[in-house]
């Protein structure tokens, strides 16, 4: 990168930075708010499974350890709320299933599924999952259910394995190599995802990695750099150590070349063909409404989110109430900050359709954060759209790493229940907020 770019990399994520700050005012709210579809408007679906055998340590999202019989009430919750989205005149075409582990009992996210697609205009789902949840016999069990499959390994190296304490749970490269090669081909879509620039990672270990994924041949291979907040640095510097030098964006451009015989999707997602079935649901789909503990619905500029106690998600469901506890609101820039980002990272966007959808002057409305893409060389205009550079693509990598840090910490505070409970809803932090220091997160009632 020239200078100029460092600088527009380093002003990005500052602004990013104060996005989040700003928008992740979180207000819990003293009774669960209305959700009312729009007719103008499609949805989609996010169903969230918060179970795991072990925990990784690099990973801050909602989850408890599993238990069969806590996950199966848990699934009988699930499906009441499902039944109570539909009441409230709520339809979807498209489903994602996150985790936690999704498939970590299939029989009863079959079932849940199921009645997903009965109740709902339902034409593609998408599930995450983990390397001992590929058997081809479970995995058949979900044909004509779920058309994509994302498995994450992170990594096909032995000694990265046993640092992320993945070696004994899920298996050496080569287990998990003959795990993928019987998977591959059941169902529609098969993506592999994998981590990179883990500290110490060399570039010999990353291509290494992306020679063995592109040899076991997925429709998709998703390539994550690595994202550390304050919850999660500690314990990757424990399992992993520290880097001395950042090799982000040298290892992009390894990878991006790498599959330069692949179709590329978004900033990290690669095709073996082009589709728009892939990791990052946000990109295809402004609105979504979330079901489940800790789940998240974005609906009409307000981020909603779940109880993630599942003692309070049970009592919301049971009462047959919506189970959100907490809002936060976004301003009509934000908001188009927001649509901006989750479109420029799929490659491009139609400003004529932006506008519309948007309802807004995306030009006008962004007129200097678009002016300073455009001189850092980020962005191009070709006639009415919009279109990533080489950098373009790598700086919105970065950014929406940014994004999900954010995300990720306001689920890390709001997991911690009891903690808000003892505060009495009093602000856990008085002034100085940091979107990326989960203590610093700010709390009012309304």
């Amino acid at each position: 990168m020239n200078l100029f770019q460092n600088l527009a990399l380093k002003y990005s994520h500052t602004m990013m930075e104060k996005s989040l700050q700003k928008g992740f005012n979180v207000e819990l709210l003293k009774k669960p708010r209305e959700k009312t579809p729009k007719n103008d408007k499609s949805y989609m679906l996010y169903a969230h499974i918060p179970f795991c055998h072990t925990f990784c340590p690099y990973c801050s999202f909602h989850k408890y350890y599993y238990d069969e019989n806590l996950a199966k009430a848990y699934f009988e919750n699930l499906r009441k709320e499902i039944l109570l989205i539909k009441e409230q005149g709520f339809n979807f075409t498209s489903m994602y299933v996150g985790g936690g582990t999704t498939l970590i009992h299939e029989e009863e996210l079959l079932k849940t599924l199921e009645l997903c697609k009965k109740l709902f205009d339902i034409k593609e789902i998408s599930c995450e999952t983990d390397p001992n949840h590929i058997n081809p016999e479970k995995l058949s069990m979900f044909k004509g259910v779920i058309d994509r499959l994302s498995c994450g390994v992170q990594s096909f190296n032995d000694d990265i394995l046993k640092k992320v304490a993945r070696y004994n749970k899920f298996g050496s490269s080569q287990i998990l190599q003959e795990k993928i090669s019987k998977a591959v081909n059941i169902l529609p879509i098969f993506s592999i995802d994998l981590i990179f620039n883990l500290p110490g990672q060399t570039i010999e270990q990353l291509l290494n990695d992306l020679t063995i994924a592109k040899n076991l041949a997925p429709q998709q291979i998703t390539t994550y750099p690595l994202m550390k907040s304050g919850l999660t640095k500690d314990n990757i510097a424990k399992s992993l150590g520290v880097s001395i030098k950042d090799n982000e964006f040298e290892f992009y451009q390894i990878i991006r070349g790498f599959f330069k015989d692949y179709q590329q999707n978004n900033g990290w997602s690669f095709s073996l063909e082009k589709n728009t079935f892939n990791d990052e649901y946000v990109s295809s789909h402004h609105e979504y409404l979330g079901v489940g503990s800790g789940a998240f619905s974005f609906l009409d500029g307000e981020l909603l989110i779940n109880a993630f106690d599942l003692n309070d998600y049970a009592r919301l469901i049971k009462e047959k109430q919506n189970a959100n506890i907490a809002k936060a609101s976004f301003d009509k820039k934000e908001i188009i900050k927001y649509v901006f980002l989750t479109e420029i990272f799929a490659g491009k966007i139609d400003i004529d359709r932006f506008n519309k959808t948007i309802k807004c002057d995306l030009e006008k409305d962004l007129f200097i954060e678009l002016l300073g893409l455009k001189a850092s060389g980020a962005i191009k205009k070709e006639g009415k759209f919009l279109f990533t550079s080489e950098f373009g693509q790598y700086l919105f990598v970065v950014l929406m790493k940014d994004f999900y840090t954010g995300m990720d910490l306001v689920r890390a505070v709001f997991r911690d229940n009891k903690r808000i409970k003892n505060k009495d809803f009093i602000d856990i932090m008085k002034e100085d907020v940091n979107p990326l220091d989960p203590a610093s997160m700010e709390f009012k009632v309304n």
